[in-house]
């Protein structure tokens, strides 16, 4: 089946800047006819982006994007669940824990830089939702630290000191196994970010194959042409299924990234 979708994008469930509801609204005005709502550690907003896809006539499929321990930039995602599985939501309880007690060390890491923002001014922007780094990169714009979201990313947000403050993460083969117990397909996102060439890439994929991964974004809003041909060949050499997603938050959030239809063949996944 060849449909015209998007299988990466978020919404103020976790660190995206619209509704599940507003953000269908403006996939159907993009031209997308399907789409996988892949918000970070939570699937709170997926029954309401169900909803809004019956009123728009899109079709929403439950997805999910989980950071998995092996490396920083290693995310997986989940696709296509089941609305009774139960392996995902204990993890993200976890998860959300985790994240809880990081805002914390977050804060007290940038008051050592002499930034004097309260944990109440993030929680209030994250609107009860998941606290993630964008929300206080957006405090960090809004009380004038920085000017805009990169910079505080560059300079505070996304340095190796920062790097410091963990988290919890669970494995990407715990990952897998979670998604795969609760009826969806694992896709490796975004394998550009890993900043492996084609060499080691090539064995990161022959590992997680073997862990169970379904199948590989391909096709993503930052990928060149190249890097698009080489995970194509790659995703080809270990039988993956092939997704696309533009990771759009929002053009708060990431400006320069917007919703984008891609025309695949999903009867892997529908």
């Amino acid at each position: 089946m060849m449909v015209w979708a998007d299988l990466h994008m978020h919404s103020a469930a976790s660190d995206g800047q619209l509704s599940p509801t507003d953000l269908v609204r403006k996939a159907q005005a993009a031209g997308i006819e399907l789409l996988a709502l892949t918000d970070h550690d939570t699937l709170s907003g997926t029954e309401e982006a169900i909803r809004a896809g019956r009123t728009y006539g899109i079709q929403v499929l439950r997805g999910i994007e989980l950071g998995a321990s092996e490396h920083r930039y290693m995310h997986i995602l989940g696709l296509g669940m089941s609305d009774v599985g139960t392996a995902l939501p204990a993890l993200c309880d976890t998860l959300q824990r985790s994240r809880n007690e990081r805002k914390y060390r977050i804060i007290a890491f940038l008051h050592e830089k002499g930034i004097d923002i309260s944990i109440g001014d993030v929680e209030q922007l994250a609107g009860g939702k998941v606290v993630a780094r964008p929300h206080f990169a957006q405090v960090l714009v809004q009380q004038g630290y920085v000017s805009c979201m990169r910079e505080a990313f560059d300079r505070y947000l996304d340095t190796a000191e920062y790097q410091k403050i963990e988290r919890f993460k669970a494995s990407a083969e715990e990952c897998i196994q979670a998604i795969h117990a609760d009826g969806g397909k694992a896709v490796l996102a975004h394998p550009y970010q890993l900043g492996l060439n084609v060499e080691k890439l090539d064995q990161v994929l022959k590992t997680l194959k073997n862990a169970g991964l379904d199948g590989l974004e391909c096709w993503y809003s930052r990928h060149t042409h190249q890097m698009t041909e080489e995970f194509l060949a790659l995703a080809q050499k270990y039988e993956l299924y092939i997704s696309a997603g533009s990771d759009f938050h929002g053009e708060m959030v990431k400006p320069d990234i917007q919703l984008h239809p891609w025309k695949l063949d999903l009867d892997w996944l529908i």
